[in-house]
């Protein structure tokens, strides 16, 4: 399975999100630290679920590092966050 199902797998269990989208950026990252010829080494995840409502930004992110640690401490490098509650923007 793909890094990136893996990631939007967890995420789903983990969060029962609105939405959800899962972006591979791996080839934005050629010749940087971290990335491999393979590739599923940076995403970029957009998140909206009421698990973060009245949560702030620094809980969300932890909440998300927490539910992907075993991808967070394998190949994955680099994982930008955007998590909202419904209703923000």
């Amino acid at each position: 399975m793909a890094i990136r199902d893996t990631i939007s797998n967890r995420l789903q269990e983990a969060f029962k999100p609105e939405s959800l989208q899962v972006v591979d950026e791996s080839h934005l990252h050629e010749g940087h630290a971290g990335h491999r010829p393979s590739g599923e080494t940076h995403f970029r995840v957009y998140i909206v679920s009421e698990a973060f409502k009245g949560k702030s930004r620094v809980d969300r992110h932890r909440m998300i590092n927490s539910a992907l640690a075993a991808e967070l401490a394998g190949g994955v490098h680099a994982l930008a966050i955007h998590a909202k509650a419904p209703g923000e923007r």
